[in-house]
């Protein structure tokens, strides 16, 4: 049976942030129930410790350095506005469109700024939403101060809450395409900054730019937490609706949802904005490559299909991209060709997935995961390299490069090979 698939992807939602995952402070039932119904994950890694990284990672199933330096961060809206994922790579829509699904994109898409970097030129037939990295929730301009709502390739105006908008497009595609198969990309900017729950007031207008002052009104900056438990619980709130609307039209168990988020949380944003997000017990925060930056919440549910349970197993965003073409009965060669695993087994029999190295880089930082053992070390000289056993300590607190010189050295052997094979793959798509 080829399910229906909706992927959703919270942006800077931390691994703490989600009641299922620990917080005592969002009020998230619809999302934990989702997570009671299906695998919650408890070692799952973003690709990238920035949004545009993960998303070119989820689409394509291979490691976002492979299309160019400029993924070592999130694209630029103001440099960068010419560049993005290039057109030859092959999306995950662009197989399942093949494959006969309806493919839409709902939300923030952040891998290219204009024609033809746009979702549609990727296998999307709809798109609606922003293509910056961020946009005002109430007035959906960007930093720049540009409009920015998009549907397909036109510039569009819509009044309402960005979370809400986007919600409502997937719900409108759901019931206009519930006789055929579906996928659903809902790429929801919550809870980037501005910060802004569905009650705060609009923040930017059109002509003006933010990129000074980009972050919402936030009367006490010492304390951000209440706008962002508000964009936390309208996010619940959306994949509650979502749900109920698959339970209405007999979809549920035609349905598999996956939700996770781009990167982990911020906790602190400069020296005025603290108390944001809670990434749990792990180190560090968007950005970094310590677990906070990378390690996510993710939860998969198909009921009927996939048991309910708590994965321990190390899995990643470039997982994506092959487990949902097997499901889809995709069984083409191409759907092996990516840096991703198959995760069907993992996921429908509890099978485990194979040992491997998985590698991040950001354009000051890399870090190396094999087993229990990571990595985490400048890439620029006068830092020193850092290696944590997760098993042991989870929250990176005892660097044992010092007592374990040839892990070191394995892991900066496995680190460089990849540098190297990224490399040669970015240098091909160059134009």
């Amino acid at each position: 049976m080829r399910p229906n698939i909706i992927v959703i992807l919270a942006d800077d939602l931390g691994y703490g942030d989600l009641g299922c995952y620990g917080s005592e402070i969002h009020q998230t039932p619809n999302i934990d129930a989702l997570s009671a119904s299906g695998l919650r994950f408890t070692d799952f890694h973003s690709a990238g410790a920035m949004c545009s990284p993960t998303r070119a990672s989820l689409l394509t199933g291979s490691y976002p350095q492979r299309f160019g330096k400029i993924f070592d961060g999130a694209l630029s809206g103001t440099t960068q506005r010419d560049l993005g994922l290039p057109q030859e790579a092959t999306t995950i829509s662009e197989r399942l469109k093949q494959n006969g699904y309806a493919t839409a994109c709902f939300g923030k898409w952040h891998l290219g700024y204009r024609s033809p970097l746009l979702p549609t030129r990727q296998g999307f037939d709809v798109f609606r939403g922003l293509v910056s990295g961020d946009g005002d929730f109430h007035t959906q301009v960007d930093r720049s101060g540009n409009n920015d709502w998009w549907h397909n390739e036109s510039l569009v105006r819509e009044d309402g809450y960005t979370t809400d908008l986007l919600t409502d497009h997937s719900i409108d595609f759901i019931e206009a395409h519930r006789d055929r198969p579906f996928f659903i990309y809902l790429a929801h900017l919550a809870i980037h900054f501005p910060w802004q729950g569905p009650n705060d007031p609009p923040h930017r207008q059109a002509g003006t730019a933010y990129h000074r002052d980009k972050w919402g009104v936030i009367p006490d900056p010492q304390n951000v937490a209440p706008h962002v438990k508000a964009m936390v619980e309208s996010l619940d709130e959306s994949v509650g609706r979502l749900i109920r609307t698959l339970r209405a039209r007999g979809l549920e168990k035609k349905t598999l949802v996956v939700f996770t988020s781009d990167n982990g949380g911020y906790l602190t944003y400069g020296k005025r904005f603290k108390n944001i997000s809670s990434n749990g017990r792990y180190r560090g925060q968007k950005m970094d490559l310590y677990e906070g930056g990378h390690r996510v919440p993710m939860i998969v549910s198909w009921p009927g299909h996939i048991a309910p349970r708590v994965c321990d197993q190390t899995t990643h965003s470039n997982d994506l991209f092959p487990t949902l073409l097997a499901l889809s009965g995709d069984t083409s060669d191409n759907g092996a060709k990516t840096d991703g695993v198959n995760l069907v087994p993992l996921w429908l029999e509890n099978k485990p997935p194979p040992p491997r190295v998985l590698c991040w880089r950001t354009f000051t930082h890399g870090a190396t995961r094999s087993g229990p053992w990571k990595l985490v070390r400048p890439l620029r000289n006068g830092g020193k390299a850092e290696l944590y056993h997760l098993e042991s300590d989870p929250d990176e607190q005892h660097n044992l490069a010092g007592s374990k010189p040839e892990q070191v050295r394995q892991l900066r052997q496995a680190w460089a090979a990849w540098d190297t094979d990224v490399n040669a793959s970015a240098r091909r798509h160059q134009p």
